[in-house]
């Protein structure tokens, strides 16, 4: 129900989109999102979007990272801007009714930033 698309690899420096594509059940949720999870690290949220446009952005991504969505589609995207090392990860879209991670996850895909 929620395929992404989009990874690859980059220097550092460099910019990324990556896209999400819902399907079914996820046409009903409101909050549609992007985590991250790095080697031996916790899936941490990168940046989500509602069905009106509030968004939220992890700290460390605000200023370099852009989520949009199209209401039509139910796809949202993330364009990844001045990459650093450290955004290197396996990216994953999410859905939800709320702002708190759903049930509903797409297969990742891995974004690597070399330095």
């Amino acid at each position: 129900q929620l395929v992404e698309s989009g990874g690859g690899s980059v220097q550092a420096g460099g910019s990324l989109r990556l896209s999400c594509a819902g399907s079914g059940d996820i046409l009903r949720m409101n909050v549609m999102s992007w985590y991250r999870q790095a080697p031996g690290k916790q899936r941490e949220l990168v940046a989500a979007i509602s069905r009106v446009g509030a968004t939220n952005y992890a700290d460390s991504v605000k200023g370099r990272f852009i989520i949009s969505r199209e209401y039509d589609k139910t796809i949202v995207d993330l364009q990844m801007n001045s990459l650093k090392p450290e955004d290197t990860a396996v990216y994953y879209c999410n859905a939800a009714y709320g702002w708190s991670r759903g049930d509903n996850w797409g297969q990742g895909t891995q974004v690597t930033v070399s330095s």
